[in-house]
């Protein structure tokens, strides 16, 4: 169940946010296929004014993308491979809606939760 978090400058976010939505569950579906599109669960979260930073001064064209994934896809033969195309779909998914000066500023983190530590529902997660 790909989970992401996701936290840009409010002001480039707000009316972007279904855009933004299908853009982000696109690019997991192109990595992951079809089966996950029911799956991904997006929260957008808008960083107010002067609260991004990078270098010590204020920036607006910083993203920032959490995604949390099973630990198991770092155990695959294609783990490079599947890593490298989550964090570029993302990032391409990011600047297709609030633009390419985006890019050099998108952080994608891939974060691992072994199977045993996700639940929904308040159960554990199949």
């Amino acid at each position: 169940m790909p989970h992401l978090t996701v936290h840009v400058p409010e002001n480039r976010l707000a009316g972007n946010e279904p855009e933004l939505v299908t853009a982000l569950t696109e690019a997991i579906v192109g990595v992951y296929g079809a089966w996950a599109r029911d799956h991904v669960s997006i929260r957008l979260a808008g960083v107010s004014a002067g609260r991004f930073a990078q270098g010590g001064k204020a920036v607006e064209t910083n993203a920032s993308v959490i995604l949390g994934v099973r630990a198991g896809v770092f155990d695959r033969p294609d783990a490079a491979e599947i890593t490298e195309r989550l964090g570029t779909a993302l990032t391409d998914a990011i600047t297709h809606v609030l633009g390419e000066e985006f890019r050099t500023g998108t952080m994608v983190e891939l974060v691992a939760s072994p199977p045993e530590r996700t639940f929904v529902g308040g159960a554990l997660a199949v």
